[in-house]
């Protein structure tokens, strides 16, 4: 009878017709997240992959995630990581039009797409992922394990900018220099931002405040002459008070500025997968990087009330046609209108995935009310929300009124045998019409490609973007379509900047953007811009052109340089006779110190 032995561990040797016994199983560490990006000696190793917790009451039957977390700020490193790697192929649960996100709804994306990532042979990918997940660590990594209390001082970031030369900083009529922005003071001449951010996270509950000391020195501003005309361009007349001065006018001369401001101040409480909060919070409706049609963050952020279903909802029936749905809704009041004053604003999105490369969203925003207007009720409230009519005037200055109200569309798509490279998306908005699609002819677009990387070239991506708010018909003329209404002439605004793209009232232009990527959160980018405003609204036009040099760069994994230079040459005959040009230099330094948490 023949005699077996155990096969040898590898690298060892068997002794002849001698039994092995086989080690004892042990327990695998934990998944953990290193503070560093991997390397040979440090390896990163997965965290387990999102999934809800079952129920023991009812097996077979699930639940959300019952923690709250903080929302991520659109100007986060964050989103262009989280995009690059949807462009790549992965994060088939990110929804690219409805942002921003919770701290957990992000790590619940990056979870789904862990393995593939991990398993892989991207390199970048997983150099992002690292990166991403060590940002969001403090959230736990497992369903079994508690968060505990998650707390902190989360940045504490100082910027000091010079800038020479004229700039553009009317959004409303002519230009903006600096956009998307948060609607901050720029002019000639020594400007600082100083700010820090802070977090909280206890069960369901979140708070999350980010204020900033904002200095810019004192500017010319336009002339009393300049501004009437603008004004009489608006249909406000006369240019009197209380219509003089204006937001959405910067008349001189401008004080110098230093107020602190709170940027977001937002207390939230989780339940069945939304966020419920009250306060100052971000919001970009659309798939583009820089603009979006609906809401951006190129003003001051609005106090409001919001509703967020931040995970994706599976509705039995309607979900098997057009895929799971994340929706997102909020009302606040604007601020900086003279005609009317304070007047209300609520936006709605519901946006749809019903293939894992392709997905759509439709959104509307309603703005009404306001001083010497029919006061807001609930019936003017429940008329905006539900009226799909156009308005005739009777209707438009009686309690019926239902507001200026613009409807976008939006999609993204990864293109067929290129998913993991090419992603086409666009934005789109119409003023007083059902949908964009339903009026093509009358809308705004922001069309767009995203290169995530090249072929030869992995570290380098590309991304082009077109913009026109200058409809092909008549409507548009003298600047009479988008972010503006009968009623409602600054209503797009808050505190005078525009609350969407920020290209404005009748334009048209576009972005490029080039970069190279040093690691999953450094690059270096290169942008050019380029807007133009016809005669029949700007007398004369207006021309904008843009060359601007960005790079972002870890000192240390918990400090942060961000520097960048930028050209512009602009012309506004209404304004200054002749071209003119800035230079703007900027320097950014962001400590972030690691959050305490209670967690065992």
């Amino acid at each position: 009878q023949d005699k077996t032995s155990s096969a040898p561990a590898y690298g060892g040797q068997a002794s002849p017709g001698t039994a092995q016994t086989l080690p004892a199983p042990q327990q695998a560490p934990a998944p953990a997240v290193t503070a560093a990006p991997p390397t040979p000696q440090t390896p990163y190793t997965a965290m387990p992959a999102y999934a809800p917790a079952e129920t023991p009451e009812k097996p077979g039957r699930t639940r959300s995630d019952p923690l709250g977390s903080a929302y991520i700020p659109v100007d986060s490193w964050v989103y262009p990581a989280m995009m690059r790697l949807y462009s790549m192929g992965y994060l088939d649960t990110m929804f690219l039009s409805v942002r921003p996100y919770t701290r957990r709804s992000a790590l619940h994306i990056l979870q789904q797409s862990e393995d593939a990532i991990l398993t892989g042979d991207e390199q970048q990918a997983q150099d992002i992922l690292a990166e991403l997940l060590n940002e969001l660590s403090d959230e736990g990594i497992s369903s079994k394990a508690p968060r505990g209390m998650v707390y902190g001082l989360q940045s504490v970031y100082t910027r000091v900018q010079g800038i020479e030369g004229p700039i553009l900083q009317d959004s409303f009529h002519l230009g903006q220099t600096f956009f998307n922005d948060y609607g901050r003071p720029h002019q000639t001449g020594f400007n600082n931002i100083t700010g820090f951010s802070t977090l909280e996270e206890r069960g369901p509950f979140s708070l999350y405040v980010r204020g900033e000391y904002q200095h810019a020195p004192g500017g010319p501003g336009y002339s009393q002459a300049l501004s009437a005309q603008l004004s009489t361009i608006d249909q406000i007349v006369p240019f009197a008070p209380p219509n003089d001065p204006q937001a959405t006018i910067p008349m001189g001369p401008i004080a110098a500025q230093n107020p602190f401001r709170l940027v977001e101040a937002t207390l939230s409480y989780h339940i069945l997968g939304h966020e419920i909060s009250g306060g100052k919070s971000d919001a970009w409706l659309g798939p583009a990087m820089g603009g979006g049609m609906a809401w951006s963050n190129n003003a001051e952020n609005i106090y409001s009330f919001r509703i967020n279903r931040i995970e994706p909802l599976h509705i039995r029936w309607l979900s098997k046609v057009v895929g799971p749905v994340r929706y997102d809704f909020f009302y606040g009041s604007l601020k900086g209108h003279t005609y009317p004053n304070d007047d209300y604003t609520h936006s709605e999105i519901v946006s749809f995935q019903p293939t894992r490369d392709f997905q759509f969203s439709l959104q509307r925003t309603i703005i009404f009310g306001g001083e010497g207007h029919e006061p807001v009720t609930l019936h003017t409230f429940l008329k905006g929300f539900f009226d799909t009519n156009d308005t005739n005037p009777g209707v438009k200055f009686s309690r019926d009124d239902p507001g200026a109200r613009f409807s976008d569309f939006s999609f993204s798509y990864r293109l067929p045998w290129v998913r993991n490279y090419l992603t086409l998306y666009l934005d789109s908005e119409t003023h007083d019409d059902l949908f964009p699609i339903s009026a093509p002819r009358r809308a705004a677009y922001r069309p767009g490609i995203y290169l995530s990387r090249f072929p030869g070239a992995p570290k380098l991506d590309l991304r082009v973007e077109g913009v026109s708010t200058d409809c092909s018909t008549l409507a548009c003329q003298n600047g009479n379509m988008d972010y503006i209404e009968t009623i409602q002439k600054q209503g797009y605004t808050n505190k005078g900047y525009i609350l969407g793209d920020w290209i404005g009232r009748e334009a048209k232009g576009g972005q490029a953007w080039l970069t190279y990527h040093l690691s999953g959160n450094e690059w270096v980018q290169v942008e050019f811009l380029h807007k133009q405003t016809p005669g029949d609204f700007i007398p004369g036009g207006t021309t904008q052109n843009q060359f601007l040099v960005d790079v972002v760069k870890r000192l240390r994994p918990d400090v942060e340089l961000h520097a960048w230079f930028q050209h512009e040459r602009w012309v506004a005959p209404i304004y200054m006779a002749g071209p003119q040009s800035n230079n703007a230099f900027t320097v950014q330094l962001t400590f972030f110190p690691k959050l305490s948490t209670t967690a065992p």
